[in-house]
């Protein structure tokens, strides 16, 4: 396929669905060759499904992010079936809300802590090692809204986002001269399953949260998914350790 990536290997977690799905969509649709990954086994595969179906090429390597042997797996299995890891796109992660800060439970800032900032870790780590093998390639982390202002009710969430942006941030400067760029999105609330699930759990919730966007409405997953491969490209070579927000105007407030 042509277009922007081609002949580039992507990696996307998360990818099960809405953000991460998305985006490996993106990728596929501007020629790079796809690396699908994600817990779920049927989301996965239909994301895969879904590629192969406009003609892209795509393979999916289920994959914890919280567990190191699996992460070092899926870079492997990356680079063992298409030669080479030329953008990757962190993206899997967990909601934690509805708790004020001495509240929240501690199982439940354990997992945000461990799929949300350590698991972006762990993905960038065995990332960047191919990477610097090659001599370049481009990482996108998804952070959130969360990252970049507080949030009394999800602390455990918000915590782990602001970790994702400092991580960015860092890899960034350590790796600038060495041909690898590393960047960060931040979505606003986007119509995602895992958004939708609140939402469903929350009567009003929908309307509070769209009350919340300037724009005047949530995003989609396909927005935030443009932003993420532009990153990729060459148009942004001159981008590093940036945190973008893709939030309807929410913190420009």
């Amino acid at each position: 396929m042509s277009g922007r990536l081609a002949g580039k290997v992507a990696l996307v977690t998360g990818a099960a669905s809405g953000i991460g799905r998305a985006t490996a969509l993106a990728f596929a649709e501007e020629g790079a060759k796809v690396v699908v990954s994600a817990r779920s086994l049927d989301g996965g595969q239909e994301t895969v499904r879904l590629i192969r179906g406009s003609s892209g090429e795509a393979t999916f390597v289920r994959a914890d992010v919280s567990i190191a042997s699996e992460v070092a797996a899926l870079v492997r299995a990356a680079v063992d079936t298409y030669g080479s890891l030329d953008c990757a796109h962190n993206n899997a992660g967990v909601s934690g809300a509805g708790f004020l800060p001495h509240e929240y439970p501690e199982d439940l800032w354990d997992r945000n802590i461990a799929v949300n900032l350590t698991g972006v870790w762990r993905c960038l780590k065995y990332e960047v090692i191919q990477m610097l093998r090659q001599g370049s390639g481009v990482i996108v982390n998804t952070s959130s809204i969360g990252g970049l202002a507080g949030a009394p009710m999800s602390i455990g969430y918000a915590a782990s986002k602001h970790g994702v942006i400092g991580l960015t941030k860092s890899a960034a400067l350590a790796y600038a001269q060495n041909g690898i760029r590393v960047n960060a999105v931040c979505p606003g609330y986007v119509r995602t399953p895992m958004l939708e699930a609140i939402m469903a759990e929350r009567p009003g919730y929908e309307a509070a949260v769209t009350a919340t966007e300037p724009i005047g409405r949530l995003g989609s997953p396909e927005e935030v998914a443009g932003l993420v491969v532009w990153l990729c490209t060459d148009a942004a070579s001159f981008i590093t350790g940036a945190a973008m927000p893709v939030d309807g105007g929410f913190t420009a407030r």
